[in-house]
């Protein structure tokens, strides 16, 4: 056995090569190479071995073995301790104190067009991926160089005799990073090639046209994807709704027992809901009294309510519903203007029903209703990684019952309404808040940056669905054939007092009527909206003052649930006590980003 340092190095990249080459053997490390590295070092004149001089084996197998031996990596692994060294000296190999290694250019390989298996195959590194992990592996003692950036400061540390262990310890993260990222692109390349509409699927592009190459996959611990495409192709915005409403609705009806339904628009529900009966009033503000026994399925009213909470943002969503979709519920989707569903199944009809839609591209998921994510969640902003564990938090009516208000007279439809409520908030962009009434959203206030201004936004909304109420509006009569969304365009604008002034536009909505309805005066306004009543809310994050408070009254509100935490919080539960409202403190904070 030799006294003097070894070093082994096998690159791909040989940027920076001669420079570190030429400073080992200043230093008298005496310098093992494999293949081209050891040609490009004998052409200028460093002193150099081959692999075989420790192995006293030839490369073979086309190049596909050269450092794959025990002389090499007994080398490497070796420990710092007398046994360690007593075995080596035994079989008279001897330590190898650095490896500069880096890898076949997979990734470049397969980005290229027509590339085909055989040629991407050929690039996947072994004999590298073996030096880095066992040089990583022992970095206590071995210094391993896996990218030419980091070739300069070893050299200076190296001339300066201090090759610390910080920057050891340093240089082996990197490494371990290099094959992660390297088995990562192979597994991709095969996953795309192998495991296409099972463990990944091709998505028709990204958050926008020009975002190319996108696509949906499940790693390690699964064997296929939790989700089957029964038609259409989906998106990835599709997926990101079809991915945050599932675990809406199935929450919901966890918690609630009844069928649950969300729309999702652009990652936040535009309503979500569950399964009660509909009177005549709601079918006809739902757009759904043609449809016959509706309430002989729960689902079907689970959606028309979800669908019907705020038909302006629901134009064009994503549908989640927790239980098997059957014909009515379908009927009621085949005739809505939207991108797509996702439910645990379909009665064969409903299926039928719903290919038909927009030619036949209409998007069908059927999802695995006893999948479990994992409990840490990944996801990667600006090239950056963020980790966190999942909110796996549980939500039903028992999360209610700290009532810090004086009235503490809470009802089973009000802990119904709470529940749905602060469900939702789970799965909408923060802030955010919810009010609720009758099993189901009626307002929705999403990625706010200030909550008085959810707060309001949501109380708009959830006004402008009782103003749908009004008898003025049900008995709108309107021009033939004006469609579902022309309706709820002209009814926003008549609820909300935006009645058009300017010529054109007046004469486009009086169009729409057989005969135009007055509009509704400040006073007609105030008594309807005095008549609201009953209704829950809830926030993801506590009221930093009592003007939510105030707002949500304007609104009906009678029942809160909202984090405390604010220096305020005495004051705003005064104000609701003041206001005779029931105010419970939930112990979860809900952002959801």
């Amino acid at each position: 056995m030799s006294s003097s340092q070894l070093a082994i190095l096998s690159v791909y990249d040989k940027t920076g090569l001669l420079e570190v080459a030429q400073a080992l053997n200043s230093h008298n490390v005496r310098i093992i190479a494999s293949g081209g590295t050891a040609r490009l070092l004998r052409e200028n004149d460093v002193p150099v071995e081959d692999v075989s001089a420790i192995t006293q084996a030839p490369e073979m197998l086309g190049g596909r073995v050269k450092t794959l031996h025990p002389a090499v990596h007994g080398g490497i692994l070796a420990r710092s301790n007398e046994s360690d060294a007593n075995e080596l000296a035994k079989l008279n190999i001897d330590k190898i104190d650095y490896v500069v290694c880096n890898l076949y250019p997979f990734k470049e390989t397969v980005a290229k067009e027509n590339i085909t298996m055989g040629e991407a195959i050929e690039e996947i590194d072994i004999g590298g991926i073996t030096l880095l992990r066992a040089a990583a592996k022992n970095h206590e003692r071995v210094t391993i160089l896996s990218d030419p950036k980091d070739y300069s400061n070893f050299i200076t540390n190296l001339n300066e005799s201090k090759v610390t262990q910080d920057f050891r310890n340093k240089l082996a993260l990197k490494a371990f990073e290099h094959t992660a990222s390297y088995d990562a692109a192979i597994s991709d390349f095969l996953r795309r090639t192998y495991s296409q509409n099972e463990k990944m699927l091709q998505l028709r592009y990204g958050t926008n046209p020009h975002q190319s190459d996108a696509q949906a996959f499940i790693g390690e611990g699964a064997n296929t994807l939790p989700l089957k495409v029964l038609n259409g192709s989906p998106g990835y915005i599709n997926l990101l709704d079809a991915l945050n409403s599932w675990p809406l609705v199935k929450e919901l009806s966890q918690s609630l027992k009844y069928p649950a339904a969300a729309s999702f628009k652009h990652v936040s529900p535009a309503g979500a809901a569950v399964g009660l009966p509909l009177d005549d009033i709601e079918r006809q503000i739902y757009f759904v009294n043609d449809i016959a026994n509706i309430n002989s399925s729960s689902l079907a009213c689970a959606y028309a309510r979800a669908r019907g909470a705020d038909r302006m943002s629901s134009f064009g969503d994503w549908i989640a519903l927790s239980h098997v979709v059957d014909v009515t519920t379908a009927k009621i989707i085949s005739r809505e203007v939207s991108d797509g569903v996702i439910a645990p199944g379909y009665d064969s009809e409903a299926l039928e029903i719903l290919q038909k839609k927009k030619g036949g591209r209409y998007c069908v998921l059927q999802m695995d209703p006893d999948y479990i994510p994992k409990d840490i969640e990944t996801r990667e902003v600006y090239g950056i990684s963020l980790q966190q564990k999942r909110d796996d938090s549980i939500i039903d009516t028992s999360s209610f019952s700290k009532i810090v208000s004086k009235n503490k007279d809470i009802n089973e439809q009000a802990l119904i309404d709470l529940t749905v409520a602060t469900i939702a908030l789970k799965y909408t962009q923060s802030n955010s808040v919810c009010y609720a009434r009758n099993g189901m959203t009626i307002g929705l206030g999403a990625g706010q940056q200030s909550r008085i201004h959810c707060t309001r936004l949501a109380g708009d909304k959830a006004d402008n669905w009782w103003f749908r109420q009004h008898p003025r509006v049900l008995g709108i009569k309107w021009a033939k054939g004006v469609k579902r969304p022309e309706k709820s365009n002209v009814i926003d604008l008549y609820v909300t007092g935006q009645i058009p002034t300017d010529e054109k536009e007046k004469a486009d909505y009086e169009s729409k009527f057989e005969v135009v309805p007055e509009p509704l005066n400040e006073t007609e306004r105030n008594e309807w909206l005095a008549e609201l009543k009953g209704v829950a809310l809830s926030s993801d994050a506590f009221f930093p003052f009592p003007d939510n408070v105030y707002r949500a009254a304007k609104s009906g509100v009678k029942y809160i649930a909202a984090p405390a935490g604010s220096v305020m919080d005495e004051v705003v539960f005064s104000t609701a006590d003041a206001l005779d409202m029931v105010f419970t403190v939930n112990s979860l904070r809900l952002f959801h980003h």
